[in-house]
């Protein structure tokens, strides 16, 4: 018998140290039967990930199906305060309950566990890691058509860990006009590439304005530039948010759900029949 090299790969001998990739899935809760996972990342902060998240989620929510937000941005949670919720989660024996917008949209946060929704969240990142993975397996998410996971920005620990942990059908790419930034999503289309997850778009945000005398669309970022990223990478367009002072503050009162309305349809259509194409 030849000595062992320890490449399981060159080796068809059935021996009992012969080790198979593993898969890193986490286990859902019991209770949780949820059929699509997607996850909506950018390269950067600030370029309106939470606010994407939000309004694709309700929009599916007008379609009648069922719909989840579990909230990945643990140091800077935004999906409460944008859907007024103010509740605090609670459990029962089978695992911790999430929250109910008043549309029906399910949530879990990290400021549903928080004393005070201000506290800071000083954790270390295998901490946080560990939390969003809780989120999956400890949370009673029961029948979920589609759930969102509003990601941190960047592709640091918890990206790696949702991609890893969670059946993530695909990812929403989001991000701003200007040139910087869109080097910065190659990096999350390109991380996406790596684990082998489809990019099911790109949403633009921050896009245009409406001038308030004609109502013309303004580009005062330029015009274009995410129409030859989205080519660049063979990906579809899923929506071109405006800068809307109202759309802004009908999240900061807490009402996402009502604001927007159409702005992610095109979007919702294109998920909708990439993943019905995936359940034949």
């Amino acid at each position: 018998m030849s000595e062992c090299t320890h490449d399981c790969s060159t080796c068809s001998a059935n021996c009992a140290s012969r080790s198979e990739p593993q898969s890193l899935l986490a286990p859902a809760n019991t209770y949780s039967h949820v059929k699509h996972v997607i996850a909506v990342m950018s390269g950067k902060g600030g370029v309106g990930k939470s606010l994407v998240t939000g309004l694709m989620a309700a929009e599916m929510r007008r379609r009648g199906r069922e719909v989840a937000i579990l909230d990945a941005d643990i140091t800077g949670p935004s999906i409460p305060k944008m859907f007024g919720f103010t509740d605090k989660a609670y459990g029962d024996e089978r695992g911790i309950l999430p929250g109910m917008t008043a549309g029906g949209i399910k949530l879990m946060s990290i400021n549903m566990l928080l004393d005070q929704e201000t506290d800071p969240v000083v954790w270390r990142g295998s901490l946080i890691s560990g939390t969003v993975k809780q989120f999956w397996t400890d949370v009673v998410w029961g029948d979920v058509d589609f759930m969102f996971v509003d990601m941190p920005p960047g592709t640091g620990d918890v990206p790696l860990t949702v991609f890893q942990s969670l059946p993530v059908d695909g990812i929403i790419v989001v991000l701003s006009p200007q040139e910087l930034v869109g080097m910065i999503v190659e990096k999350a289309v390109n991380m996406a590439k790596m684990m082998n997850i489809p990019v099911l778009g790109i949403v633009e945000n921050m896009s245009w304005m409406a001038c308030p005398h004609c109502g013309e669309r303004l580009y005062p970022f330029g015009e274009g530039r995410v129409t030859e990223l989205a080519s660049a990478h063979s990906l579809p367009v899923l929506a071109q948010v405006p800068i809307d002072p109202n759309l802004a503050a009908a999240c900061d009162k807490g009402q996402a759900e009502t604001a927007g309305a159409g702005l992610m349809a095109d979007g919702a259509n294109l998920i909708d029949a990439v993943l019905s194409r995936k359940d034949a």
